[in-house]
């Protein structure tokens, strides 16, 4: 398969990658470094990365930025950082992108355990998540072409425990490697509008 990885050059698409490198074409897209590189909110940009490298079998987005910070003092400026950025750039990715997507392809975005259990100063990114989910869902029984829709929901990885630990008190972290298995589960798969949650 020829997989376009999107965020392949951060903490998670790196497992991504690598879960995939060893059996597959696999494409490494970042939004500052990488083989290729794409603006998630700039539509263009996704047109120009696709009439760069073709079309491909299946698009995974592990890509996105939310804003973390109490909610009493969070501008709405702050919070529209992960509805711009997270949510936003992967719903531009599927609507710009599906036509570069071979019939019965798919894409996998990611939204996050947060979705589901809230912490503190975490209620942008709550809100993101779970908009993720819904959109996944409702676009699963729309898709064109046999193309399939999913969505993982992974918990801290281990590898961001430095960055992200303080947000996460009492959570269980997940190797990279092993939330990479549930983009496997979703790409080389048949399923289609699934919320797949690594969470333990």
């Amino acid at each position: 398969m020829k997989i376009a990885v999107i965020g392949a050059t951060g903490t998670l698409g790196r497992a991504v990658f690598a879960e995939f490198q060893p059996r597959h074409e696999v494409i490494e897209v970042g939004a500052t470094r990488g083989a290729q590189r794409v603006d998630l909110m700039n539509i263009d940009s996704i047109h120009a990365l696709f009439a760069s490298i073709g079309h491909v079998d299946a698009i995974v987005a592990a890509a996105g930025r939310v804003h973390f910070g109490e909610l009493t003092q969070m501008t709405p400026e702050q919070f529209r950082i992960g509805l711009d950025d997270k949510l936003m750039g992967q719903v531009n990715l599927v609507l710009a992108a599906q036509r570069y997507v071979n019939d019965g392809g798919s894409f996998t975005l990611t939204s996050g355990i947060v979705g589901e259990e809230p912490i503190q100063y975490g209620a942008s990114a709550a809100a993101v998540n779970g908009a993720i989910e819904g959109f996944v869902r409702g676009a699963a029984i729309e898709m064109p072409r046999g193309l399939r829709i999913n969505v993982v929901s992974p918990t801290m990885l281990e590898e961001a425990r430095e960055a992200f630990g303080p947000y996460f008190r009492g959570f269980e972290a997940a190797p990279g490697a092993r939330v990479a298995l549930a983009y496997s589960r979703s790409v080389e798969g048949l399923e289609t509008g699934r919320v797949y949650k690594v969470h333990r």
